[in-house]
């Protein structure tokens, strides 16, 4: 059993339902549920950490939908919490732990456990009734798992201490009174929603394969190769709503180790057939030996072990690492003196000759060299490593289910999770609902009014399911490219002069639609170069040749360098967008030398979008009307997105990056951004107040809006007097801590440049499992979900605080998710309607697509520079940014951190006030 944690919020690791990013519970959670007629908005005394919900959204054209959640009953007797430790373990693995207190309850002391409590896998045991302790508080009991289990060496089986401590009593009044709006949001209630979510998952948990919120069933399959498997799972949670329980519920995915012999499993990783590759002394790689380590790490093992009475049992072992020598090779000495193989002790003690004695062998935790052959995987193992890039694809496809599908699953699903048949949900008094997904009414907000340039067709536009086209439309602001080149890294005989004229021709006529100038009659410098070579000298050469060439009477050098890259060119990639970013402030345009065969006009005018922006320009503005919050001349605003991107699990000494972007122009179409290392995993930004004050180095957001206006728009009073701050990837957990830390450094901020600005903070979540879907395809649009501009502020809102959910983008694959918004702090007094319809707007000025998007589009910069922030490094130098898994202790992980902040190359001076990451 894991040992005591510190006890911030009530629990600390007690169910799943409290932590995540966007979906965890730990401010009342979400769910769908009727609103309560008495209470149109949280009563005076409630404290909330965010902003108390001022009223509702009227705007918009109702349309009922159906949410995949399902209504439950609160329990009525007391809920017993009872605090679950081992004194004597380290952390155990929570299959582990459910195993020993199945045992507890059903072997040991049943006569204790009558009813059964449920348990969460990690410290906390909730009962129905009060446990028969003999009048003390706490009780331990002697627990072993013999079943299956063998120990080596003659030892019984191992026995675990359980000590149950009794530490509170809940009343599930408490949840009545906070889903009626008469409750603050405090320990006790979020001790009750977090028992509640432990009843629901106690009997899927005790059953099938698990993590964290889902479990999943063998009953969907697909083998995607790798010696790994998905299999269709579950996800339940329960969430408070207005004036009802409800628990939601999805299918997620998981990615699973394939079962049967480890060496097979081993060689269809490594995709080859004969098991002598893996044979040290037959040539096999070290690199591939630790990139094979790194894929079994961590994996569950059984071994058939010939105990003293002769008997065969299996015995469970986890992966340490794997040996760098066969096991003819790998020799150990005797406790009664002499040394043996690894091969000659299992033929002699256990009988085993090996078919492949010069493979090598895994270690397992004990330290004990297994041989390959001799591990068999056992099914139902989660890969909790991120997937091979190359799977990817297979695992969205697995995953992607259009609505009607999704939906008609989850309801399958309830078979599954089976909540009446659930003795833990009955013992508790909960009734669930399952005749159906529960009925929202939602409200389908107009989109704004979008304005092109001067010389179109028709200057304003209305989109309709989220898109629109540029059919004879001039962007707002068009670029100009004065000096321009081509540099080729496909191979020439596949990409040859016919193909570089194509794709020049191409672009120039996107170019002239669009409205971006460039020189008459011009022939831009095309250069073929190989990949293997050093990517910044030959740039810079081509720029030389540019700036050299006959025409080029003012000697500068080119303004964009257009590349087409190879198939696979990623680390190509990086270098042209590190010397453009970084070394010498030039846009650089990728494009995939695949795409511009044969491409189509609209291939070249989707590369115009970002092309402009790079350049300086802007594509579209909304039309003031619409946007009213943004465009009122007497309270200029500045709009900010910001996002913080963690390294890959069990990435040790790689840092997080960190990411603030802001418009700088009256229309809130041009964006600047800024990137910073920080702390690896650690979500708070620690710069903000440097990046979003006039900082030596940076010189960027409220600088930069300042200066634009100033010098650019002319505006005679610069400065703003609104700030709206978009937070992304930030948990409810976490939300105390953006007040506390992000909102303090922002205020110092302007408080330092003298600014004088009312600032409302919305975090934006994305990680949460709400989806809504039509109630008939009449009133979807033609992928099947719900409309672009759906949203949601009554049915599936927080009890008490100012949030909604806003599906802003129309459907392409599968079921969209709509966006959660949670307004923490408004100092503007924004009623509902003007946040969901400010916020709908900005998910259509995203520069890059004629489609609006699923978050505001300062925030879906943030997280796009966030994950550039590779870009800043030395492609040549020695930092690893791959995604495996680095396992280092704290000094090592401290020194590898320092290396990475020392490394950060800043961004050139010249891209500053661009949008060079779009």
């Amino acid at each position: 059993m894991p040992p005591r944690g510190d006890s911030r919020g009530a629990l600390r690791g007690a169910g799943p339902s409290l932590r995540g990013r966007g979906a965890s519970l730990t401010r009342g959670g979400r769910g769908g549920a009727t609103q309560l007629p008495h209470h149109a908005t949280p009563t005076s005394h409630i404290i909330t950490v965010g902003v108390k919900r001022p009223g509702y959204g009227t705007g918009g054209r109702p349309l009922p939908i159906y949410v995949n959640s399902f209504a439950t009953t609160i329990p009525e007797g007391i809920i017993h919490h009872y605090d679950v430790i081992s004194p004597s373990e380290k952390t155990l693995p929570a299959r582990l732990n459910m195993d020993l207190i199945k045992a507890l309850q059903v072997n040991v002391a049943p006569q204790v456990f009558t009813p059964r409590g449920v348990y969460d896998g990690r410290k906390n045991l909730f009962a129905a009734r009060e446990l028969p302790f003999g009048g003390a508080d706490f009780k331990e009991f002697d627990v072993s798992l013999s079943s299956g289990r063998a120990e080596t060496r003659g030892k019984g089986p191992k026995v675990y201490k359980i000590r149950l401590t009794k530490v509170a009593e809940i009343n599930p009044e408490v949840l009545r009174r906070f889903i009626a709006g008469d409750q603050s949001h405090d320990n006790t209630v979020l001790t009750a929603i977090t028992a509640l979510n432990v009843v629901i998952r106690m009997e899927p948990t005790m059953t099938y394969p698990f993590n964290v919120r889902s479990f999943f069933t063998d009953r969907e399959t697909k083998d995607i190769g790798l010696g790994l498997e998905l299999w269709r799972g579950y996800f339940q949670s329960v969430r408070p709503a207005s004036g009802r329980m409800l628990i939601n519920v999805d299918i997620s995915t998981g990615t699973m180790y394939k079962a049967g012999s480890l060496l097979s499993l081993c060689l269809e990783f490594l995709n080859r057939s004969d098991p002598h590759v893996l044979a040290p002394s037959r040539g096999f790689p070290d690199r591939e030996r630790l990139r094979l380590q790194r894929f079994i790490s961590g994996i569950r093992v059984l071994t058939n072990h010939r105990g003293a009475d002769g008997t065969t049992q299996q015995t469970p072992r986890v992966i340490k690492k794997t040996s760098s020598a066969g096991a003819n090779a790998l020799t150990f000495t005797m406790r009664e003196g002499g040394s043996m193989s690894v091969a000659e002790y299992f033929q002699r003690t256990q009988n085993q000759k090996l078919k492949f004695p010069d493979i090598i062998c895994v270690e397992v935790g004990s330290g004990a060299l297994i041989p390959l052959e001799l591990c068999i995987v056992p099914p139902g193992q989660i890969m909790r490593k991120q997937v091979p890039p190359e799977k990817t694809k297979e695992v969205l496809d697995f995953a992607t289910k259009r609505p009607g599908d999704r939906l008609r699953s989850i309801v399958d699903g309830l078979a599954v999770l089976a909540y009446g048949q659930s003795e833990y949900v009955r013992q508790f008094g909960m009734h669930v609902d399952t005749s159906g997904p529960l009925k929202v009414q939602a409200r389908v907000l107009k989109p704004p009014t979008l304005k092109y340039g001067v010389g179109s067709r028709q200057q304003t536009i209305v989109p309709r399911d989220g898109t629109w086209n540029m059919v004879d439309k001039r962007f707002f602001k068009p670029a100009e490219v004065t000096e321009w080149c081509v540099v080729v890294y496909e191979q020439q005989r596949r990409f040859g002069e016919k193909e570089a004229r194509d794709m020049v021709d191409g672009l120039t006529a996107s170019f002239r639609d669009v409205g971006i100038k460039f020189p008459a009659n011009y022939t831009p410098v095309v250069k073929w170069e190989n990949g293997q070579g050093r990517i910044e000298d030959q740039l810079r050469a081509v720029g030389n040749a540019v700036r050299e060439r006959p025409g080029n009477a003012k000697k500068v050098l080119p303004t964009l360098i257009v590349v087409v890259l190879p198939e696979g060119g990623n680390d190509i990639y990086t270098s042209v967008k590190h010397f453009g970013d970084v070394t010498a402030g030039v846009a650089t345009q990728c494009l995939k030398s695949s795409k511009c065969f044969r491409a189509k006009p609209q291939y070249y005018a989707n590369v115009s979008l970002k092309i402009n922006v790079k350049l300086g320009g802007i594509n579209t503005i909304p039309d003031p009307s619409s946007v009213s919050v943004l465009t009122d001349p007497s309270n200029p605003t500045i709009v900010m997105g910001a996002d913080v991107i963690h390294p890959a699990p069990g990435s040790d000494g790689r840092p997080s990056f960190t990411a603030l972007v802001a418009n700088v122009d009256s229309d809130t179409a041009k964006y600047i951004a800024c990137s910073r290392v920080q702390t690896s995993r650690q979500e708070m930004i620690d710069d903000l107040e440097d990046m979003s004050r006039v900082d030596p180095q940076w010189q960027y957001a409220l600088g930069k809006y300042i200066g634009y206006r100033a010098q650019v728009e002319r505006k005679p009073s610069p400065n703003p007097k609104r700030i709206i701050f978009y937070r992304d990837g930030v948990s409810e957990g976490q939300f105390k801590q953006v007040l506390d830390q992000e909102l303090l450094a922002l205020k110092r901020a302007c408080d330092s440049l003298q600014i004088t600005a009312k600032i409302t903070i919305i975090v934006v979540g994305k990680r949460h499992h709400v989806r809504f879907f039509p109630q008939s395809e009449r009133d979807g649009d033609r992928s099947g979900n719900c409309q672009a501009g759906t949203v949601v502020d009554r049915d599936i809102a927080h009890p008490t605080e100012f949030d909604f959910y806003l599906q802003s983008h129309g459907g392409l694959l599968g079921t969209s998710r709509p966006a959660h918004y949670s307004i923490l702090y408004d100092e503007n007094n924004f009623s509902a309607d003007a946040l969901q319809n400010l916020s709908f707007a900005l998910c259509h000025v995203y520069a890059r697509s004629t489609r609006s998007v699923s978050i505001p589009a300062p925030v879906y910069y943030a997280d796009i520079v966030c994950s550039r922030a590779k870009n800043h490094y030395d492609p040549q130098g020695t930092l690893d940014f791959s995604e495996s898994v680095t396992q280092l202790d704290g000094s090592q992980a401290e020194t590898s951190l320092e290396a990475f902040r020392r490394g950060f190359k800043p961004l050139n001076s010249k891209q500053q006030n661009l949008m060079y990451f779009s």
